[in-house]
């Protein structure tokens, strides 16, 4: 069997306050290998997120595979994390391969194909998605976000021992059989992860997946509004940096495959 075809695929969308944006997800998710699951992960949402999911969920069935996984905070938090909703949406998917898209729809759906290739083809184990190495939308990205952002790859790529230019890119892929694994090692680094992408990016160079990256073109939020919040992510980000660095002997250089 051709690798076009030789996987399942599980996308998995957090979507809080996304309402506006989840028909176009539906519309522009392409079919990818065997089959292809569509999973959003919905909680805490002020406006009709959910029901607007419920409805394409209905208007698809028989023709798409739409899940919705209402999101439920743990129980030391009154809000859960992005962390946690990926973490639970995890848990419900089937697919070989596991795909993390942002909901906000600032990468389209129709980049996803690039990935599956790339992780289907063998040219990585671990697919993330690059905002920084291409021209992105006027206004997509503040200045000074992007020159965090890219000093944040840098000192992740030499904790990690893999280069990385964007971190924080919400695209990410890794067969279920790795998710998995990191499972299974996620003592040594814990769940405390607030925004769900260390978790993937710490637990793959803990067990020395070969990481490539993917440019995607970053485009201007059409609804809604970001949930990033400058200065409070920042200090969580110069954290993460932190707890790297003491977890840094952890982390191995990938090996051929």
């Amino acid at each position: 069997m051709p690798n076009g075809e030789k996987y399942s695929v599980s996308i998995l969308i957090c979507c809080r306050n996304e309402a506006g944006n989840i028909d176009p997800a539906v519309k522009g998710i392409p079919e990818m290998g065997r089959h292809t699951e569509i999973i959003f992960i919905e909680g805490g949402s002020t406006d009709s997120t959910r029901e607007t999911i419920q409805r394409a969920i209905a208007e698809n069935a028989g023709k798409r595979d739409i899940k919705l996984v209402l999101e439920t905070a743990d129980k030391t938090s009154r809000r859960s994390s992005k962390g946690d909703a990926l973490r639970q949406g995890f848990a419900a998917a089937t697919g070989d391969i596991l795909m993390v898209h942002d909901g906000d729809m600032t990468v389209g759906p129709e980049e996803l194909p690039k990935f599956y290739e790339a992780i289907a083809s063998g040219r990585g184990q671990f697919i993330n998605g690059t905002r920084l190495v291409t021209k992105m939308d006027k206004g997509a990205m503040q200045f000074a976000n992007r020159i965090a952002n890219w000093a944040f790859g840098k000192i992740f790529s030499l904790l990690l021992r893999q280069k990385l230019t964007d971190t924080l890119c919400a695209d990410k892929v890794l067969f279920k059989k790795d998710y998995d694994r990191i499972v299974a090692n996620r003592k040594d680094f814990g769940d405390f992860d607030p925004f769900g992408d260390f978790d993937l990016l710490f637990g793959a160079a803990r067990l020395g997946l070969k990481i490539v990256e993917v440019p995607v073109h970053y485009r201007e939020r059409t609804y809604g509004k970001t949930n990033i919040h400058r200065w409070s992510h920042g200090v969580l980000l110069v954290k993460m940096c932190w707890f790297a660095f003491q977890k840094r002997k952890l982390f191995k250089k990938p090996t051929s495959y």
